[in-house]
């Protein structure tokens, strides 16, 4: 698109649909979009950027007709934008091939996949090439990342001089047109894979499936490319086995090509020495808890290092990092009461995350707040698993499945049951129908020195704000 276009978004409040509606901005188009709900931090994102939300959905939004319309993943038959966009034929395509069309050509592609840490590791990896390319403007990235790296506060960047693009690879579905996953779109030269599991219920029917997508994946990575991959999963060691780029393997094992040792953490710090090789490649500190996000940086430093950054750039840019926004965020501290925001989806993710809150504030009373808003936590596919995971916390307050009547109840989580199961592990736990609910019941119960974990992927009724205003109140 070599002239100024009118470019609608449908879904524009989704975390990449948001990103490239900014970088089609600063293409110099005119960007409109709709969305049923606006919520920060992307909602933030593109007000500041003067991008328009109509909200809701209507066939009014697209009078006149834009000359392309973008639609997310999420939009499905019914909606009445989209049957506007099929009536009157307007041109549509969906975000990952806009993307890959305009956005990669002769660029040099780094795609950050996995179920778990992609936002995350794709941050770490663009600070460091920011970081890099002070003292080398060859290193000066482009970046697309699913949500606000706290560092560039964006979660895009377009330079257009810039010959490395740093993309977060999805595995979720590219459009109601386009079943198959986002990152087959992106042609990776240099990928990592951080890990692989079942999720995404809605779109995947097993771990098969999802296995599946990864190795199509792996398959796009050139002979001359290099594959970065997490050493502690079994899944993963099986989606590059047939890889024909060079796989270098990252996490704790001896015998991995990237090793993190003598890991120690301490607050909110975590340091380790990464070994290359078997040699001491870097001493690296890290202003964030939780071995997770040790094993994050530890995957962006391999491939960055083998990209040409030099260990001194990489150390620099993790000592400096200040994280993504819905990733163990500080939200609000009141009274003495710490209030996180984390974007968790999947029992894996909130394991990880009051593992790591539980380091960062040793011996402090911890409650999770969790909204089973995903297409996986909606289901009892892990109902098991979701129990263990919260049972880390020291109370647990949980929401209703959000738009439980989309799920066939046999397939829907019961609330019920995980309530009953955690009181069985004498961990007091408690459902609550809203948001509003939960803040009347939890406001008044806690004291100083308490942290509360809000474990969502969505809006979750406000509750970010009502929190807080409670407790102030």
């Amino acid at each position: 698109m070599t002239q100024p276009k009118h470019i609608h978004l449908i879904g524009i409040c989704g975390t990449a649909m948001a990103s490239l509606a900014g970088m089609l901005r600063a293409h110099g188009h005119r960007v409109t979009g709709s969305d049923t709900a606006a919520y920060p931090p992307m909602s933030d994102q593109l007000r500041a950027q003067g991008i328009p939300i109509l909200e809701p959905y209507s066939a009014a939004n697209l009078q006149p007709a834009p000359d392309l319309v973008v639609v997310g993943n999420a939009i499905s038959r019914g909606n009445p934008e989209l049957e506007v966009v099929l009536d009157q034929r307007i041109p549509m395509t969906s975000m990952a091939a806009l993307i890959h069309d305009e956005f990669l050509a002769n660029r040099e592609r780094l795609v950050v996949c996995g179920t778990h840490g992609k936002t995350t590791t794709t941050s770490m990896l663009a600070w460091i090439y920011e970081v890099a390319g002070r003292s080398n403007s060859a290193f000066t990235p482009s970046f697309l990342i699913g949500g606000v790296a706290e560092n560039f506060g964006t979660s895009f960047h377009v330079q257009p001089s810039s010959r490395t693009f740093i993309l977060e690879g999805d595995e979720y579905d590219t459009a109601f047109f386009d079943k198959g996953p986002k990152f087959l779109h992106y042609f990776p030269d240099v990928a990592i894979l951080t890990h692989v599991e079942f999720d995404h219920a809605d779109i995947y029917s097993d771990l098969d499936a999802v296995k599946t997508a990864f190795k199509r994946m792996v398959n796009l990575i050139p002979k001359r490319g290099r594959l970065i991959a997490y050493d502690g999963n079994s899944n993963v060691t099986e989606c590059c086995a047939k890889a024909f780029c060079n796989v270098e393997r990252y996490g704790l094992a001896p015998d991995s090509y990237w090793q993190a040792t003598n890991l120690k953490q301490q607050g909110s710090t975590t340091t380790w020495t990464l070994l290359r090789g078997g040699e001491t490649f870097a001493h690296l500190t890290l202003p964030m808890a939780g071995e997770h996000n040790a094993l994050n940086a530890t995957a962006a430093a391999a491939l960055a290092a083998g990209q040409g950054i030099p260990a001194v750039a990489i150390t620099e840019a993790l000592a400096t990092f200040q994280s993504v926004k819905r990733r163990l965020e500080v939200r609000a501290e009141i009274a003495g009461v710490t209030i996180i925001d984390d974007f968790a989806h999947h029992p894996t993710a909130i394991r990880e995350t009051l593992r790591a809150l539980r380091a960062a504030y040793p011996g402090r009373r911890l409650f999770a707040v969790l909204e089973p808003r995903s297409n996986t936590l909606r289901r009892n596919v892990f109902e098991r698993e979701l129990v263990d995971s919260l049972a880390l916390a020291d109370e647990v307050i949980l929401a209703a499945v959000f738009k439980s009547e989309a799920i066939p109840v046999l397939e829907r989580l019961d609330p019920e049951h995980v309530i009953a199961a955690l009181n069985s592990r004498n961990v007091p736990a408690t459902l609550c129908a809203d948001a509003d609910a939960i803040v009347a019941n939890i406001a008044p119960r806690l004291a100083p020195n308490d942290v509360v974990a809000i474990l969502s992927n969505g809006g979750f009724g406000n509750i970010y704000e009502k929190l807080p205003a409670a407790l102030t109140k």
